[in-house]
């Protein structure tokens, strides 16, 4: 224990340490950045709180968010550390480097509310660039394989040649080498799309060299969504690297009850020793854009190719013929032209759309006297976006049985924001403020799904050691002090898809490396955040 004076001691509270293991009653010690002692801690400290009545654990870890844009704006991450959330993990599918001018060009045109000059060319810069400015939580991401083929391929429905895909995989060695997670694919995404499975296990296997992990999407969570899962196994098997499944769901009540065939297999994959995990948010309700509906021959050529498309009377025709199968044929559709009322629009980037945020689909449909996917198509025409939205596709009884789950963990998959300035100008889904404290109030305390030390665990530990990030994620002496202190009666989500922007209580105290981000249940303004580098990084 301590014998100098620490810096804090958060005395008499209940310790879930994150390994699962039933929790303590005692004190907590920070030196530096440092946890300096765990137990009883004597000595004194030159701040100390008392935390009788709250759980102290590890800093919650968010294995999948969209913070790289709205940490430029906002470094406080307020959302997400009123969640108790230390470190945000990016990049699914498309990561912030390494970029080409051209690309370069591409992310400056598709911006929206938050505006940046791009000044870095490689994640490793983007990653420096970003912690330099200052941010609450620490930070680390994958490096996308929708970017790396974007890097050689461009944007187009096309196989690589065996010089591009060696091509490719010398960029993901170089992110890699600087200190990327793994590498990450979104295959209902463009271009992610149109990789095919070879292609994704030599990338896989290239990150595999240096320790890293294969994060994906799957190609399918609705008619395909076994298949998809099958593929996935595929990969693993074949290139030698641990896989994570993004965001575990059936979409649709047609392919809900597939959920259940789906752990079946995970389970015995692992059981095999395959090394799969999954994380999950805990709702009903997924969140992308209007592309999720459109099959690959539409997005073929990128974003504006898209768009021009959109503009061609025999095109919609073609598409309002494939769209309205719904299922048939093996279309894999995130909606369903017959379910409009279940799309909410939620983000516009044009000031004259912005009025149609908070309505669905269905109702703009009326407003304009249009059918629901001519309506979908006007507006990615007027809009020149992909259109923000969230589906109403998922079943709770599902989501309660994942939450049930050893090997899964929890995320936001989204952004971290607040209810003011430019995050005002659309409406996140909820997960965006009250992921984890839903799995503490809904799911441990209300529902009794698991325990709060099974909770914990699978917010903290579980994640990193996953990710093979070292030396965080429990609480142990000389390990670094990314700890939180909540509320376990008081804990509590607010964000509604109604009013999305409140947030989260009962998270009274975050620290990051040692300092303290939130005291008292309010920011500091202290943004001690850091870059976490990956298991293969050759930089320290």
């Amino acid at each position: 224990m301590p014998h100098e004076p620490c810096d804090f001691i958060l005395r008499d509270g209940t310790l879930y340490d994150g390994s699962g293991e039933a929790p303590v009653l005692g004190d907590l010690a920070i030196r530096g950045e440092l946890i300096a002692g765990i137990g009883e801690v004597e000595g004194t400290a030159k701040v100390e709180i008392d935390a009788s009545g709250l759980a102290i654990a590890p800093g919650f870890v968010n294995p999948m968010c969209w913070a790289n844009e709205s940490l430029i704006a906002d470094g406080d991450s307020q959302s997400d550390i009123r969640q108790g959330i230390t470190l945000e993990v990016m990049g699914e599918g498309w990561s912030m480097g390494p970029l080409t001018d051209e690309l370069k060009r591409y992310q400056r045109n598709r911006q929206g509310s938050i505006r940046y000059d791009i000044e870095w060319t490689t994640l490793d810069e983007y990653l420096e660039w970003l912690a330099g400015r200052g941010v609450s939580p620490n930070i680390a991401s994958f490096v996308g394989a929708g970017l790396i083929r974007a890097h050689v391929l461009g944007f187009d429905d096309r196989r690589a040649s065996p010089d591009e895909l060696k091509s490719m995989r010398d960029l993901v060695r170089q992110a890699m080498a600087e200190g990327a997670l793994g590498v990450s694919a979104a295959l209902i995404y463009m271009p992610g799309l149109f990789a095919d499975t070879e292609e994704l296990i030599a990338l896989a296997s290239a990150a595999a060299e240096y320790d890293g992990i294969y994060m994906t999407h799957l190609r399918s969570e609705g008619t395909t969504f076994l298949e998809a899962l099958e593929e996935f196994f595929t990969i693993i098997r074949e290139s030698g690297a641990r896989g994570e499944i993004y965001h575990l769901k059936a979409a649709g009540p047609d392919n809900w009850h597939k959920m259940t065939e789906a752990i079946k297999r995970i389970e015995a994959e692992r059981a095999k020793g395959l090394p799969v995990t999954a994380d999950m948010y805990p709702y009903a309700a997924s969140a992308t854009g209007l592309d999720a509906i459109m099959p690959p021959w539409a997005l073929d050529g990128g974003h504006d190719a898209w768009v021009r498309r959109l503009k061609d009377p025999d095109v919609r025709r073609r598409l309002i013929r494939e769209l309205s199968r719904t299922g048939e044929d093996g279309t894999d559709l995130n909606i369903e032209p017959r379910s409009p009322g279940n799309v909410l629009l939620v983000d516009f980037k044009t000031d004259a759309l912005k009025p149609l945020t908070g309505k669905t689909l269905a109702e703009v449909a009326n407003l304009r006297g249009t059918g629901p996917l001519e309506t979908a198509f006007d507006l990615i025409v007027e809009d020149n976006s992909r259109v923000g939205t969230i589906y109403f596709t998922m079943s709770e009884d599902n989501v309660r049985g994942q939450v049930a789950l050893p090997w899964v963990s929890f995320c936001t998959d989204s952004a971290s924001v607040a209810p003011e300035g430019v995050f005002l100008e659309s409406n996140p889904h909820p997960r965006a403020y009250g992921s984890f404290p839903r799995v503490l109030a809904k799911y441990v305390r209300d529902e009794k799904v698991i325990s709060l030390e099974e909770a914990v665990r699978r917010m903290a530990a579980l994640p990193c050691q996953v990710l093979r990030i070292r030396n965080r994620g429990q609480l142990r002496a000389g390990w670094f002090a990314d700890v939180v202190a909540f509320d376990p009666v008081r804990i509590r989500d607010h964000a509604t898809f109604v009013d999305p922007h409140q947030y989260a209580t009962g998270i009274r105290h975050v620290f990051v490396n040692g300092r303290p981000v939130l005291r008292d249940g309010e920011h500091t303004g202290a943004k001690p955040g850091r870059v976490i580098r990956g298991p293969g990084a050759v930089k320290v």
